[in-house]
């Protein structure tokens, strides 16, 4: 009889939303069929794997359209505790959006990119490794535990190293990938050790009951819970390239093929960003007098660094290009920095969250543009220098115009509204947050980094030194250009609508 009275055990069998999931398990499943594939093509047939890659990451960003109805959570624990694993709330929604629409644009580049560079890239492996980061980083912003985040950002970053040095026989990529990895995997290292910390202080890896419970840490256990979230953060800072650990960005994207240098830049900033929001705003919102200062300072010397750094690129140096690219990438990953910490000021963070995430919207449209006319310009200049687009109008009009208009956005001039939408948005989450002395940093790194970019347009339009040299379009190429113009002509006809999109109910 006693045993009959006993309540019954709860049941540890966790239900599936495969709705939910679908956008990361599709472009998994993709990536495992590419990488069988490969094994069966021949030569001749192999740009069908990065055809099938594209379509694979075009089905899995159409597969977001059912989840706008509403949230969805799984891998939840029974009732009353109620903590999810994974939710597709509206953040999740628009992260992947960029992820997922990031790593699509980079597709296009790279099947242009594996046809140039022959059979130096195995193309079997590059579209396997393309395919399985990108959708770690489709499932990080729906994480909502400790184990699944850290689990995320390393299928996230772990193929990017090999995609970095996938080149056969390049010396440059090599080394680019290892400082890559070295850098990258202490960092990881770092973040971990915090995480268990974390974990040793409150008993829990589910986000919200962490914010709940170290918040009544025991006095035994407050330093070992304040060391826990300061060696997260530091952690998580590595991933958005924020200074001092911004080191590996110029390097990396030089020795990287120019289609992953761009996937980086924006996926792999969506990647640091989104994990770095979920720490800070909904794992540890208790301790936001210490981040948010922490990182409004990391945003005042990010945003210098990279923009003195884009500075002192001359023109006729060796990759210059890209390497303008890399360091105007760091002083952006400090104006995205600007909302968050302002989240730890502010009553109401979800609204300078808001302005991180719509920054960063129209950051990926804009940049990647810029990186696709650099492929273009890059298939019959291997060098890749600023002095190479002088006088691109006259070979190319609509490439050196798309440029210009690109980098007219990232300076925040019109006619590239949506980047002057963009700044005045972040300018002003700092404000409102009573962090005056960072917004004026940042108008002042505003006015520098005009100098850069005005200067890389108006060579667009010199008079080319001998004959302006022609370059072929193929329709991959076209396509990313296509793609990226006419989001960024668009968003700048109706900037509001990026706000809203960004900034409503994102947790």
């Amino acid at each position: 009889m006693s045993a009959l009275a006993q309540p019954p055990v709860q049941s540890l069998v966790q239900s599936v939303d495969w709705l939910a999931i679908a956008p990361p398990v599709i472009t998994a499943v993709v990536a495992l069929a590419v990488l069988v594939a490969d094994l069966f093509l021949p030569e001749a047939r192999k740009p069908l794997l990065g055809w099938t890659s594209v379509a694979g990451l075009a089905v899995a960003a159409l597969m977001l359209l059912p989840l706008l109805d509403g949230d969805r959570s799984t891998f939840c624990l029974p009732a009353p505790a109620r903590a999810c694993s994974y939710t597709a709330d509206h953040f999740t929604l628009v992260i992947q959006v960029l992820v997922l629409g990031g790593a699509l644009l980079a597709a296009l580049l790279s099947v242009t990119n594996l046809g140039d560079e022959g059979r130096r890239v195995p193309a079997g492996e590059f579209w396997f490794l393309l395919l399985s980061s990108a959708a770690g980083a489709a499932l990080l912003p729906a994480s909502r535990d400790l184990a699944t985040l850290v689990v995320a950002l390393e299928v996230a970053s772990l193929p990017a190293f090999a995609l970095v040095g996938i080149r056969h026989g390049d010396k440059r990529s090599s080394e680019a990938a290892l400082k890559f990895f070295l850098s990258s995997v202490t960092a990881t290292a770092v973040s971990l050790m915090g995480i268990s910390f974390v974990y040793a202080s409150t008993g829990t890896l589910y986000l919200t009951q962490v914010a709940q419970r170290i918040q009544h840490v025991d006095g035994q256990l407050h330093t070992l819970a304040q060391t826990g979230v300061v060696l997260t953060l530091v952690g998580f800072a590595f991933k958005t390239a924020a200074v001092p650990f911004h080191f590996w960005v110029p390097d990396t994207y030089v020795g990287a093929p120019l289609p992953i240098a761009a996937y980086l830049s924006v996926v792999g900033k969506a990647v640091g960003f989104s994990g770095l929001i979920l720490i800070t705003v909904v794992a540890f919102p208790s301790y936001a007098d210490a981040w948010g200062p922490a990182l409004a300072a990391l945003a005042a010397l990010t945003m210098t660094v990279g923009n003195v750094g884009a500075l002192r690129q001359r023109a006729t140096r060796a990759y210059s290009a890209v390497r303008l690219l890399a360091w105007s990438s760091v002083g952006q990953a400090g104006y995205l920095l600007v909302p968050i910490a302002a989240a730890g000021y502010s009553k109401d963070p979800q609204k300078a969250i808001g302005s991180t995430v719509a920054y960063a919207l129209m950051y990926a449209a804009v940049n990647l543009g810029a990186f696709a006319v650099a492929a273009l310009v890059g298939r019959t200049k291997s060098l890749n220098r600023l002095s190479d687009y002088r006088g691109l109008y006259a070979a190319n009009p609509v490439a050196a115009l798309l440029l210009a208009f690109f980098l007219l956005c990232l300076a925040g001039l019109p006619p590239g509204v949506i980047g002057l939408f963009a700044k005045v948005t972040v300018f002003s989450a700092a404000v409102d947050a009573g962090l005056g002395w960072l917004a004026v940093v940042m108008a002042v790194n505003v006015v520098i980094a005009l100098f850069y970019y005005l200067q890389w347009t108006a060579l667009l339009f010199r008079t080319p030194e001998g004959a302006a040299a022609r370059h072929p379009l193929p329709a991959p190429l076209t396509a990313a250009l296509a793609l990226t113009g006419v989001l960024g002509v668009a968003l700048s006809g109706a900037p509001q609508l990026v706000l809203r999109f960004a900034a409503t109910g994102l947790f």
